[in-house]
């Protein structure tokens, strides 16, 4: 099994994220570690076990599809409902993490048959959803007959595939595992290596499936060879690398349905939805799996976050979200619902209808200028015009979009595409025609 390590003492100096601090101490580490021969010097050990994940709710499975399998989330849904209508899985639209007496009865056998009694827990395993606002109402998803571990062909049978498998494994024993630190040194003593882990005692469910992840970097929970004092584990590959602080990655599908279903927004039957219609209008793309907001994305976020803030918040979207579903079960009138979101939205639409085109787009100027014109490093304003050195850059709207042009118009031609200074954005510095002025009316 390979395995990563850290160096963490060098020329006998305990080393922090800050105390190698240019190129040529990295390569003078890095040569050390080349040519020292290190063995391994401790190892602490400690138990631990891992549950098996509950079955499947639409959200883990769209998630789930798409780490392991590559599927966006609509396609997830398209492909389970064709298993569904064939009849070799249960409801695909749900929120509940239980499932059928009768059916733990057959998984539980089914496991029984597969591995052996150590694979079989005491008790079968009972599941409570911890999703905000979960109702429920239907199972989780699983297969409608555990002796079948096959269904149909192509992306069909990878999806039933992985519901089969997360569905019998939540009725298998824990994982019953040591995490693991060891440390490695060289003969000098003055080098030391660490490297954390896991190392797997029993696997129990995970000798049939484990779990995806979005986040990679979790050292303590990589898988480590079991190693004893004296051992001399092969070096593969020695890298120096350099580290920055990282801002939050991307949201993937995976990860941007996990995060709807913590904030309580959307429904098992709309999160397809929602993300299709995201890309649908172009407001995102996808690039490597992660999304990206586009030009017509970032406008209308910022139109509604500047004129209509309440209704696009995260808690106003939860609440409503239960209003409905008190409709969907009897416990509210649908009349007095929307009676009272209308009396206050009419108004609000209204009261922004009126208001100029030109002046709907200075206030999104000022809303976006963080990102449209961000501080430069020499102190100088962002707004000045690269072109005149006179007028000031400012948002405007025309025909074909927004785009940024310098107020000395038509003196002063400069433009420059809806989007931040640098890059793919300055490429198109210069006269060019992105539409018409919005207030003369001319190219």
């Amino acid at each position: 099994t390979a395995f990563t390590s850290r160096l963490t003492q060098f020329e006998g100096n305990k080393l922090d994220r800050l105390s190698i601090g240019n190129e040529g101490d990295a390569l003078r580490a890095k040569q050390a570690v080349l040519d020292g021969n290190f063995s391994v010097q401790s190892v602490e050990t400690k138990p631990a076990t891992r549950n098996p994940p509950p079955p499947f709710t639409t959200s883990t499975l769209q998630q789930e599809a798409s780490r392991k399998l590559g599927f966006s989330a609509d396609h997830t849904m398209r492909i389970a409902q064709g298993l569904y209508e064939d009849g070799t899985i249960t409801y695909m639209r749900t929120d509940g993490v239980q499932m059928d007496g009768s059916a733990i009865s057959a998984a539980r056998l089914a496991v029984a048959n597969r591995f052996d009694a150590s694979y079989v827990p005491d008790k079968p395993r009972q599941y409570q959803s911890k999703a905000k606002n979960a109702q429920e109402a239907h199972e989780a998803i699983r297969p409608t007959d555990f002796g079948k571990d096959k269904a149909g062909g192509g992306d069909h049978a990878r999806l039933y595939d992985l519901i089969f498998k997360r569905a019998l494994a939540s009725q298998m024993a824990s994982a019953r595992m040591e995490r693991t630190t060891v440390e490695m040194a060289d003969g000098t003593g003055r080098n030391i290596l660490r490297a954390t882990g896991q190392v797997v005692l029993f696997p129990g469910y995970l000798a049939l499936y484990e779990e995806g992840s979005d986040d990679s970097a979790d050292e303590d929970a990589r898988r480590l060879p079991r190693m004893r004092e004296g051992d001399a584990p092969a070096k593969k590959k020695v890298d120096a690398e350099q580290h920055f602080t990282q801002p939050p990655p991307r949201f993937s599908e995976a990860s941007l349905v996990k995060r709807m279903e913590e904030l309580g927004i959307g429904r098992p039957s709309t999160y397809a939805s929602i993300i299709k219609t995201l890309k649908d209008r172009a407001y995102v793309r996808i690039e490597k799996n992660r999304f990206f907001a586009e030009e017509s994305g970032r406008l209308v976020t910022a139109f509604l976050e500047r004129f209509f803030e309440k209704y696009v918040g995260y808690d106003y979207t939860a609440e409503l979200e239960e209003e409905l579903d008190d409709v969907s079960g009897g416990r509210a009138q649908w009349q007095s619902v929307l009676d009272a979101f209308w009396r206050d939205f009419k108004p609000r639409t209204n009261e922004v209808m009126e208001q100029q085109p030109s002046a709907i787009t200075a206030e999104l100027d000022t809303f976006l200028a963080p990102y449209l014109f961000p501080a430069k490093a020499d102190g100088g304003d962002p707004r000045l015009c690269p072109n005149c050195g006179e007028g000031q850059l400012a948002l405007r709207g025309g025909k074909f979009g927004a785009f940024i042009a310098c107020s000395n118009y038509p003196e002063c031609k400069y433009t420059r595409r809806f989007a931040q200074p640098g890059g793919d954005a300055e490429a198109d510095a210069g006269p060019s025609t992105l539409g018409t002025h919005p207030d003369t009316g001319q190219p």
